[in-house]
């Protein structure tokens, strides 16, 4: 049907019109470029049906919508590699959910593999951005079941993301919060492991963009500073380099690798140093074409053999990821080199091959790409099937299943090896209960112990590249509670927990009973009220973990009980005497504080000034102070938890209860004191301790509430805990103490 133009465009249609038409030429363009299958007909049907879809209707920024299905298939396309059937179902990745057609129809008109990807994409839209998002790992469930499916569902969804990222600025700084958290909870790891480099790095930076502003900025300027500084370096450490390679007849490029803000960032929070103590900010990376595709590998050694006849390499450092690729596939020979002014660099060295898959990732390269093709069971497909092992047993909490896949996500590996000499490839860290595990679950949950290179060792004793493990077992043990610290693997601790449940279950219902016959003795009803008020005296935060108590005897019921459920609280268990213990705190929050928690806006930034305080927690695990990048978490009993940005506990809650988060800003006048951490570092001599005091009592006249320093072989260290204001008064505290003589550090720590 011809549309008969009767009306002229506005001027603002107009300007949409050539905006779109603009960004799906840049697409076509983009597509056609690359070694793809000519399919431009079908994509410019879906184009033009994504359009009719989506007609009217704008994004929180303002532009037209369909500008955001156009942009994730410019991704999935230029950014990871794929082909028309990708680009289709980006195009159309919003038709299902957002508009009435159904996915009946959109198979009906471009197949069922668009249909399957895009019924995909749709299962886990289920409102990410939107306010049904109650469960972020609940949608991150569906994501992992899809991509067992069909890997391209996974890589729409990371192209999806990373625009979503890109435009992150039109949001609520709450939604900014709770994106940027989940996005580097669980899609920046995403794109790691499935060989994504680039788009791993862009959606880490972006993150820590929103969620740290000023850090970010700080780096980039001192990035932008130092530039000149690594140019020199770069200049000066290449030209041997080239000569070299010149002679051995290469073709070749040679690139400076810089470390990214947030690799950077990471770094400086974890090592507790400052940005001019970073030494491996650059990086150099060889890329060469090599002169018989199948010598790759030995080409690579050869030019780290001419390297090392220039430069000193160090004995340590050299990693070889050729013979053993990383489990996203990625190989590279990376060799750290003594430069000439005496700077310590790395130079990696990879094939043309190696590159385009560390960049790009070998997802992109998946069995899909080739019909009918048969492929050998590689490590993606090996992990993939580690995942729907773990999805074979869900967990009932949504927090320790997400823990459980990070495990997976974020393994780097060792090599290890059977008693009869087969290699297995373990994540880092893995322990002999680990192993025992991965072997069969039977083994694992009846081992005593292990014999490490005809060693005897524990079950929690770390295996190491080159290991050879043997299991040893015995039919009377069981698996322990204690046994989840000595995990260190998804599957183990997936395992552990399973059998650990069914136990639980089983005290549970003794426990059940127990309380049962307890009430029934004393008269009273096993009402659910009055279990609820057992619950609170005891200080469990659920009525299953009263019954579990009871059930393993850690809680014995007596008169206190009886007291309690017939209203006389004069002894009312031993919690009482005991006003905050643990995550238990919230129960003790007045009913003021509950109602001002009711009354916050969530859209809107919460002031934390003298009165807010009043009424809300600072979180315990990251003891924030004013000057620190803050979030509030409202939990399920209406409490109001203050926690850093870049907490651990806070990067768990944006990505499972993202909507419970709310922003906040700090609006004290240094009024209030809060408690801080000080780590101290330096060299021994007498009268040390009395020049700290004096620093920080005399000169600046901070209360310190606790000191602990210990002394070895010449060397101090410990801790001062100290009562102060803000940021600005721990970095005028730290900055005091390293002009104390003879300290070497002084940093905050948690």
């Amino acid at each position: 049907m011809e549309e008969t133009k009767t009306n002229a465009l506005t001027p603002q249609e107009q300007k949409d019109e050539e905006m779109i038409n603009a960004a799906f030429k840049k697409l076509l363009d983009t597509y056609l470029a690359s070694n793809h299958r000519r399919k431009v007909d079908i994509i410019t049907k879906a184009f033009h049906f994504a359009k009719q879809a989506h007609k009217g209707v704008r994004r929180l920024s303002g532009e037209p919508y369909i500008l955001h299905p156009i942009a994730v298939a410019q991704i999935a396309c230029g950014e990871i590699g794929l082909g028309s059937t990708s680009i289709c179902a980006a195009l159309l990745h919003d038709v299902e959910e957002d508009t009435d057609y159904t996915n009946e129809d959109i198979s009906n008109l471009f197949g069922p593999k668009v249909a399957n990807i895009v019924e995909g994409l749709t299962k886990i839209a289920g409102g990410i951005f939107g306010d049904r998002a109650s469960l972020q790992a609940e949608t991150f469930k569906k994501l992992l079941l899809t991509m067992s499916d069909d890997i391209r569902v996974i890589l729409i969804k990371i192209s999806d993301r990373l625009h979503n990222m890109r435009t992150l600025s039109s949001m609520a700084p709450n939604k900014q919060y709770k994106i940027a958290g989940e996005t580097l909870y669980i899609y920046a790891p995403l794109a790691d492991r499935l060989g994504l480099n680039k788009i791993k790095t862009e959606l880490e930076d972006l993150s820590f963009k929103y969620e740290h502003p000023e850090e970010y900025k700080a780096i980039e300027e001192k990035l932008s500073k130092t530039q000149r500084e690594r140019d020199a370096i770069f200049n000066d450490f290449t030209p041997p380099i080239r000569a070299e390679l010149d002679k051995m007849g290469l073709k070749y490029t040679i690139k400076a690798r810089v470390k990214s803000p947030y690799s950077i960032w990471n770094k400086m929070q974890k090592k507790h140093v400052t940005f001019e103590e970073i030494y491996d900010i650059l990086a150099i990376r060889i890329v060469f074409t090599p002169l018989k595709r199948e010598e790759e590998i030995n080409e690579c050694f050869n030019i780290y053999v001419a390297l090392s006849h220039i430069y000193k390499p160090h004995p340590d450092r050299l990693r070889d990821w050729l013979s053993h690729p990383k489990a996203n596939g990625y190989q590279a020979l990376h060799v750290t080199l003594m430069s000439r002014s005496g700077e310590w660099i790395e130079v990696q060295i990879r094939s043309d091959r190696m590159d385009d898959i560390a960049e790009q990732g070998f997802a992109a390269h998946w069995k899909y790409k080739d019909a009918g093709a048969e492929h050998d069971d590689n490590e993606l497909n090996r992990w993939l099937n580690s995942i729907k092992e773990i999805l074979d047993d869900p967990q009932p909490d949504t927090l320790d299943f997400l823990d459980t896949i990070k495990l997976n996500l974020f393994a780097s590996e060792i090599l290890v090896f059977t008693p009869k000499g087969e290699i297995k490839t373990m994540p880092a860290n893995s322990t002999a209960l680990d192993f025992a595990f991965s072997i069969h679950s039977f083994l694992g949950s009846h081992c005593i112990g292990a014999k490490v290179n005809h060693r005897l060792v524990p079950l929690n004793y770390r295996l190491k590249s080159g290991d050879q493990v043997e299991i040893l077992t015995s039919r009377s043990q069981h698996v322990q509670r204690e046994w989840i610290d000595f995990a260190n693997t998804a599957k183990a601790k997936g395992k552990i927990q399973a059998i650990l449940r069914r136990t639980d279950r089983e005290h549970q219902r003794e426990g059940e009973q127990l309380l049962k016959d307890f009430l029934t003795a004393k008269e009273i009803e096993p009402s659910t009220p009055n279990v609820e008020k057992l619950v609170q005296l005891h200080g469990y935060a659920s009525r299953e973990e009263l019954l579990l108590a009871i059930g393993e005897k850690k809680v014995v019921l007596d008169e206190n009980d009886v007291n309690c459920l017939r209203g006389k609280t004069a002894s009312s268990g031993w919690r009482r005497y005991i006003p905050f213990i643990g995550s238990r705190t919230s129960s003790h929050v007045s009913s003021v504080a509950k109602a001002f928690v009711k009354g916050i806006d969530r859209k809107k930034t919460l002031m934390l000034d003298e009165e807010t305080l009043e009424q809300c927690h600072l979180a315990e695990c990251c003891h924030p102070i004013p000057g620190d990048d803050t979030l509030g978490y409202i939990d399920e009993r209406n409490n109001l938890i203050i926690h850093k940005r870049n907490c651990e506990v806070a990067n768990r809650l944006k990505s499972s209860y993202g909507n419970r988060i709310i922003a906040t800003k700090w609006d004290t006048h240094k009024v209030h004191f809060f408690t801080c951490t000080i780590y101290i570092k330096g060299i021994d001599m007498q009268g040390m301790l009395c020049q700290i005091a004096d620093v920080i009592h005399t000169q600046l006249n901070f209360e310190i509430t606790r000191i602990s320093l210990e002394t070895k072989d010449g060397i101090f260290e410990g801790t001062l805990v100290i009562r102060l204001h803000d940021t600005d008064d721990v970095r005028d505290v730290c900055n005091a103490l390293k002009r104390v003589q003879n300290v070497i550090k002084a940093v905050r720590v948690n």
